[in-house]
């Protein structure tokens, strides 16, 4: 009996060991890429929803699974460039909030943000938010919109890259 109390914690400690390795072994990522066209002097002005087609159809069979075993998403890694006009950068810009939602749908939640955007920088990491996003990822497309605070403006209009990467874990069975 003694011998069964000393290997029971043993063995939990290799089935929860071993279910991170099988996790790790089913992660893989998914890169999704927009660019938009913002118009100058947008103060105070909503800019529209942008529409992201997610391609996870693709993802999902090139890692060897399907949309009905993606257990986990999380948003990974965010990043917003500014690709035209040359030497444009975020300087109009304090405090930048994104949402993500699926089409005709309200589910709208945060996805990333930055609350101090640095100056003279063409380019901005967001902090992803923690929310499982699976759904969201699961979808044909998905829409984005922000809330931004602003300290002036462009008067130009600009394009601006966003570049996001989800960590996806699948389930084997």
């Amino acid at each position: 009996m003694k011998k069964i109390l000393l290997l029971a914690p043993l063995l939990l400690f290799l089935a929860v060991v071993g279910c991170k390795k099988v996790d790790q072994l089913l992660t893989f990522t998914v890169d999704t890429s927009q660019s938009v066209v913002i118009p100058g002097y947008f103060v105070n002005a909503q800019l529209p929803a942008v529409t992201v087609t997610t391609n996870s159809a693709d993802s999902f069979k090139n890692n060897k699974t399907s949309k009905d075993k993606v257990k986990d998403v999380y948003l990974d890694q965010m990043v917003l460039t500014v690709t035209n006009p040359a030497n444009s950068n975020f300087d109009f810009l304090n405090k930048l909030d994104v949402f993500i939602n699926t089409p005709n749908t309200n589910n709208k939640i945060l996805l990333a943000s930055i609350t101090n955007v640095p100056r003279g920088v063409n380019t901005i990491k967001l902090t992803p938010t923690t929310a499982r996003l699976d759904e969201y990822l699961k979808a044909d497309t998905y829409q984005l919109t922000v809330n931004a605070t602003l300290n002036g403006f462009n008067a130009n209009d600009f394009t601006v890259r966003s570049d996001a990467r989800f960590k996806v874990t699948a389930d084997p069975l």
